[in-house]
């Protein structure tokens, strides 16, 4: 008796080996979004993945891409230009994010990001990325100082833009900070492990996984977020057309 509970322990030990490895190495995933419900899929990328080969990548099923620019007041992605110029040169809506920093000024951060991004018809909205890092994730700023310093950010976008930004948020960050707030602004949850229906409010993009691996890119990180629209072609659309402020 002793010994089939030792075997059985050892097989249970072995099958959750084998489905860690599998999800570890993106061959599957918790979350696997209908394409007939979510029919607008893209990626979002930085100098992570290298040289992007945009032509290939753009022929994968996907329809869009947000690509990091900047990061705090400073920081410039390396890979940003490169990567702007050729995926704009593609089918696919682009636009770029800029990673949210705890520690700096808001107006600091919109001008760096309104330094290296330029204004352009027809694009996505710009993205804000506001999510923890480093000792943040452990020591959460104050609410107030950390919503100044988004809405700093938020303003100087709209203002050079003229478009609503979007907010992209990991789910710790949103509920600690975002949840009954910003609701005339698209929201862009990170969720690997299941679909944001928990969301006090409608979600307008949706990271879904952080472990595909698609053909076109060399970098360093082998695997690339992938993301779903809420909504279908149409509907896909008419959100860049109504996230624009100056629209008649």
């Amino acid at each position: 008796m002793k010994r089939k509970i030792l075997v059985l322990i050892s097989a249970f030990a072995a099958f959750i080996f084998i489905i860690a490895v599998l999800l570890y190495n993106g061959i599957i995933w918790f979350n696997n979004p209908s394409s007939g419900k979510y029919p607008v899929r893209g990626v979002d990328v930085s100098h992570h993945q290298g040289m992007i080969d945009w032509e290939v990548l753009s022929q994968q099923g996907i329809d869009f891409a947000f690509i990091k620019a900047t990061e705090g007041s400073s920081f410039r992605d390396s890979r940003f230009e490169y990567n702007w110029e050729n995926a704009r040169k593609t089918h696919l809506k682009v636009r770029a994010y800029h990673f949210y920093s705890f520690e700096s000024s808001g107006v600091t951060q919109a001008q760096n990001f309104i330094s290296v991004v330029p204004v352009e018809k027809d694009m996505l909205p710009p993205v804000i990325d506001f999510e923890f890092y480093g000792n943040v994730e452990k020591n959460p700023p104050e609410m107030e100082k950390a919503l100044q310093i988004l809405d700093d950010i938020i303003s100087a976008l709209e203002d050079h833009y003229g478009m609503r930004p979007i907010i992209y948020a990991t789910p710790r960050a949103y509920k600690l900070y975002l949840e009954g707030a910003y609701e005339d602004y698209p929201i862009w949850i990170r969720d690997v492990f299941r679909k944001p229906d928990w969301l006090t409010r409608g979600w307008t993009f949706w990271q879904y996984s952080n472990r595909k691996v698609l053909k076109g890119y060399e970098g360093r990180e082998r695997f690339i977020d992938m993301n779903v629209f809420n909504g279908t072609q149409a509907d896909f659309e008419k959100f860049i057309e109504e996230s624009r402020l100056d629209r008649p």
